[in-house]
């Protein structure tokens, strides 16, 4: 059974293969879930995640079903392994967005139905595939020279660099000290072949960049820290002078939503070199080329036994 918990769930041919469904046009979308439910359980709400990913499934021919937080009471009124295993009954897929990346696997290691992570604390591999999509249509991914990322080393970036280390693509990170990224998640980006250089200058990590990609520098979750992440981040702007250092043509991404005057300036994400607006589209097309991949692995695994 396979699951998508992260960009590495997939190899990188199947990476490639993922993105290439999402380019397809949604009227050339197969009924890959026809008849079939897809249960959307949300512990934190999102604009973005919800829309793209009902109406993926819907293009899909599928039946998408959202669940609030508390009408399942996850690990309060009910285990996280018999919530999935009851959605299971009704449902093809299970998509959640949840703080605990653990929570997730769990869900997972029940067997029941694909998991696919909407959002977690360690991963947001749905947005990037929205990101890659976004730079294979403006740039083309074997003409990108090098994605920056400048901000903090969260769920957002560690998506993103996995998922440049598997495209082949080189990738650097601007962060303040203390909030790198592990040995752990340099270890896993080394292993995938992946080349990422992290800089506390954000010019040294922008300069000849072709995609610049930011996001806030407070999470849900993180209010508490907000003032000392302010003071943290302060030099971290993307601003037009910061643009101005990077490849000619180059465009700029966030995930949304965006803080204009902290992570971003005005100018720059609502410039001629912000592609923000496509990239959030693309999240719906990349959920749909995921959701199909996952359906059609489902299928073969099923003719197969």
């Amino acid at each position: 059974m396979r699951h998508f918990l992260a960009v590495d769930d997939l190899s990188a041919d199947e990476l490639r293969w993922v993105l290439d469904l999402s380019a397809r046009p949604a009227a050339a979308a197969p009924a890959a879930l026809e008849g079939s439910g897809v249960a959307l359980v949300f512990e934190k709400a999102s604009n973005r995640t919800r829309n793209s990913m009902e109406m993926a499934v819907r293009q899909l021919g599928g039946h998408p079903v959202y669940i609030r937080p508390e009408e399942v009471g996850m690990d309060v009124r009910e285990t996280a392994e018999d919530i999935v295993r009851t959605l299971a009954c009704y449902h093809t897929m299970i998509a959640a967005r949840v703080y605990r990346h653990g929570l997730l696997e769990r869900m997972a290691a029940c067997e029941v139905a694909p998991v696919v992570n909407l959002l977690s604390d360690d991963a947001h591999p749905c947005q990037a595939l929205a990101d890659l999509l976004t730079i294979s249509q403006c740039i083309g991914l074997d003409r990108t020279e090098r994605v920056a990322f400048v901000g903090d080393a969260n769920n957002v970036w560690r998506s993103l660099a996995i998922g440049c280390a598997l495209a082949g693509i080189p990738s650097t990170l601007a962060v303040p000290s203390g909030y790198g990224p592990s040995s752990e998640t340099l270890d896993r980006l080394g292993a995938l072949g992946g080349e990422c250089t992290v800089t506390d200058d954000p010019a040294a990590a922008v300069v000849g960049a072709d995609a610049v990609c930011t996001d806030v520098w407070t999470s849900m979750g993180q209010e508490d820290e907000q003032a000392e992440r302010l003071a943290a981040f302060g030099a971290y702007q993307v601003t037009p002078e910061l643009m101005s250092q990077a490849a000619d043509g180059a465009i700029f991404l966030h995930c949304l939503p965006a803080h204009r005057g902290e992570e971003v300036a005005a100018e720059v994400i609502d410039g001629p070199a912000s592609r923000v607006w496509q990239q959030a589209e693309n999240r719906m097309h990349a959920a749909r080329g995921l959701l199909a991949f996952l359906a059609g692995q489902a299928a073969a695994q099923g003719e197969a036994s």
